[in-house]
């Protein structure tokens, strides 16, 4: 920057950095001296790159959305609504299990116990989750034109079903529960997934 002193730090590592300090204590109990240490950076650097402590959020929530939420992206090409829905509850498993990351979702921790202060928070991440969903009944639709679902199948009744498991089981994972333990649920889930009748 003209004028300035040279950056000294990397920052793309130093948000990674956020986004773990942001998973594991969620938004509203991350406070910035956390952040600050956490990411190797002082107050007047992580505001000059960063921008506020919700902007800093949102973009590590941008980070965390593209890295770690990715699988839930690629399921969305599966080629039938069953392997979507297997590969979907199968890989958030792995992700809220991952060894070397918080166990558990950003999107869960971030904003469960924001207060009205934080509110734009909570319902930042409320809306992100709402797209996912919007985006999984979006491809049930698509199987049922395709004739892969039952022509009365109620998609997004499917992807509603498909994102409360997966939301619970972020809840459990950070919680302690046990990989094979989720995996054990995650399968309840497919099975019901695969048996599933429209409501009359």
């Amino acid at each position: 920057m003209p004028g300035g002193r040279p950056r000294t730090f990397d920052a793309e590592q130093a948000l990674d950095r956020a986004v773990e300090v942001f998973w594991r204590q969620g938004y509203e109990g991350t406070s910035l001296t956390d952040l600050t240490t956490a990411m190797g950076v002082n107050r007047p650097s992580l505001y000059a790159v960063f921008g506020s402590k919700e902007d800093l959020f949102r973009k590590a929530f941008a980070r965390y959305a593209e890295r770690d939420m990715a699988y839930a992206r690629a399921a969305l090409d599966k080629p039938t609504a069953f392997e979507v829905a297997q590969a979907l509850l199968r890989d958030n498993v792995a992700a809220l299990t991952r060894p070397g990351r918080p166990a558990g979702c950003l999107s869960i921790q971030g904003g469960l116990s924001c207060g009205s202060a934080n509110r734009a928070i909570a319902e930042f991440l409320a809306a992100s989750r709402l797209a996912g969903e919007k985006a999984l009944a979006g491809r049930f639709a698509r199987a049922v034109t395709d004739g892969d679902l039952p022509g009365d199948a109620d998609p997004a009744a499917l992807a509603r079903y498909l994102m409360v498991v997966t939301e619970g089981q972020a809840v459990h994972a950070a919680a302690g529960i046990s990989r094979s333990q989720l995996e054990q649920s995650a399968e309840i889930a497919l099975r019901a997934f695969a048996a599933y009748r429209p409501l009359v």
